[in-house]
């Protein structure tokens, strides 16, 4: 899977949730105290301790054991009980606005079959008689059990007089139905453009747009107002921090969705920390000019780069592969752009100094994306940490030249777990030797930054360290691990969710780790870390979230 969110849909009335925020307390020295405190160093060590000082700034002042002398001058003081306190999550790669919007729109994601999804969205389209268009997202048809993709006929079934517009679980490929292809201006004639795929049978759409296809609706669907896309960015911000997630790589970011987080940040209703990654170069060049934008609002926005797509995903098979697919002879997947075309996209945002971000999932195009950096990096010197989103499937003799390269493998556990018998049905048995190989990356010396690619998943990040230690799912399946030479172990799988993350991002002089000088972004959680299962940590609860040394999130 990957991320690949637009931003429709119309907002439901209201928000419900079993989390409240908590006002922050004035900004004074602070001392945290009677915890069972810990956190990664930047080798990936545990440093434990019992107390934390924090200054007026919301920094971390002194890590302190039992020994240590207390701060007597301090404003407030928390006792943690003796409960386990570890660093706020950093999500190396999520959709900020696409998780909002999500969650406050039509969810498939639940669905185990065709006649549920159906079920559930004409019910829907019941209880939204006003809406003019059914907007939604996370339909799956391999759960399903189809062995093909749904159809606009079957959408007509059940909503035949207004348009639906239905974005799969990786946001890669819509469903839509006769009303939409309608409203679009989609007839029998039409093409699929570059980097797209409109599915057709018999000369006629299905209903099934992939990748550049799902462009075709843009104009037609309403765009949201600035009032659902300022609420949309509320319900993200709560589900965010009720998972632990403090600081968040934002991959797409849109001129509309960084007018968002700044009206947020002109509020002080900003509570994560945002690294966007701009959608594109216009987008680019639009939000931040000449240069990265510096940080804003005490460290909790910055404009660091640009998110630029170079393949689909396995599910749709638009993922660029060296050999056909296996389920589908003759198709090798979808280029979103060319080799010319990436490099001249990388040089035009490295020569002002921002960072690249490349979806690649695919071998052919981890392979191309290499390549380009290769070339690149002779010009552009210096550190410029090149990022490669997803890295799924691999061409084993690709795998050293990551490090080799300076480059990122920016990844997601979750997809592994999820996509496992995907993966073997596109690629057969005998192709699978570098796929998901975080244990391989990582021992030829690339640095790994995980995430959860939010809303494609799920955004609680402890799933994704059980996936990360076992290769197995939640229900212990496949027993032993799938292909479980590639499982990380627990201080591993920790850095790349929190210090991987951040200096993934630039951000590791300030976030990712609790040390004297960095922001306060700590949680609170019902058990020991290093003590718990696997199964264990996928359960545990955040019981609190604090961001720069203020309460942000406690769980009723």
């Amino acid at each position: 899977m990957g991320g690949r969110r637009k931003n429709h849909g119309w907002i439901c009335g209201a928000i419900t949730a079993s989390i409240f925020l908590v006002p922050g307390i004035a900004q004074a020295d602070s001392l945290i105290e009677n915890v069972n405190g810990m956190t990664l160093d930047s080798e990936g060590k545990v440093v434990r301790f019992v107390a934390m000082h924090i200054d007026d700034d919301g920094k971390v002042k002194q890590l302190l054991n039992r020994k240590d002398k207390r701060p007597r001058d301090v404003d407030f003081q928390f006792d943690g009980k003796g409960r386990t306190l570890i660093p706020g999550f950093f999500d190396a790669h999520g959709h900020v606005m696409g998780m909002g919007f999500g969650a406050l729109t039509l969810d498939l994601s639940d669905s185990r079959t065709l006649d549920e999804a159906l079920a559930k969205i004409a019910r829907y389209a019941a209880d939204n008689p006003g809406k003019p268009w059914i907007i939604g997202n996370g339909w799956n048809q391999e759960i399903w059990g189809l062995g093909r993709f749904p159809t606009a006929a079957e959408l007509d079934s059940v909503v035949p007089d207004r348009p639906v517009y239905l974005s799969r679980v990786d946001g890669h490929a819509a469903w839509v139905n006769g009303a939409a292809m309608k409203a679009a201006g989609v007839s029998n004639s039409s093409r699929s453009p570059s980097g797209g795929s409109i599915e057709k049978a018999g000369g006629k759409p299905t209903g099934i747009f992939v990748d550049a296809a799902m462009g075709l609706f843009e104009a037609a669907i309403p765009a949201p107002r600035p009032v659902e896309r300022d609420l949309a960015l509320a319900k993200a911000q709560e589900i965010l921090l009720a998972n632990g997630v403090t600081s968040i790589a934002d991959m797409g970011t849109t001129m509309q969705d960084w007018q968002s987080f700044r009206r947020a940040g002109d509020k002080g209703q900003l509570k994560i920390r945002i690294v966007s990654y701009a959608s594109g170069i216009e987008d680019m060049v639009a939000i931040a000019g000449p240069a990265p934008s510096p940080w804003l609002y005490e460290d909790h926005l910055k404009l660091a780069g640009v998110k630029l797509y170079l393949d689909g995903a396995l599910g749709s098979r638009g993922a660029l592969l060296k050999q056909p697919y296996a389920d589908k002879p003759g198709e090798r997947g979808l280029a979103m752009l060319g080799s010319a075309q990436l490099k001249n996209k990388m040089s035009r945002a490295a020569m002002d100094g921002f960072q690249t971000a490349v979806h690649a999932i695919g071998d052919k195009a981890n392979d191309e994306i290499l390549s380009a950096i290769e070339e690149l990096r002779v010009t552009y010197k210096g550190d410029r940490r090149w990022r490669v989103e997803h890295a799924q499937i691999i061409d084993p003799v690709d795998i050293a030249r990551f490090a080799a390269s300076g480059t990122v493998a920016s990844m997601q556990p979750v997809h592994q777990t999820s996509d496992r018998l995907m993966a073997e049905a596109r690629l057969g048995q005998g192709r699978l030797a570098g796929a998901y190989a975080w244990k391989s990356l990582r021992d030829s010396g690339a640095v790994l930054a995980f995430g959860t690619d939010v809303p494609v998943e799920l955004p609680n990040p402890f799933a994704g360290l059980a996936a990360a230690m076992t290769r197995e799912d939640a229900s212990g399946q496949p027993f032993g691990g799938w292909m479980p030479a590639e499982r990380l172990n627990r201080e591993q799988a920790w850095q790349a969710y929190t210090y991987g993350a951040a200096y993934a991002a630039f951000a590791e002089d300030r976030l990712g780790t609790l040390e004297p000088g960095k922001r306060a972004d700590f949680l609170i959680i019902d058990q020991d870390i290093m003590l718990a299962t696997p199964a264990q940590i996928r359960k545990l609860q955040v019981l609190q979230t604090w961001i720069g040394g203020k309460p942000a999130f406690v769980r009723d």
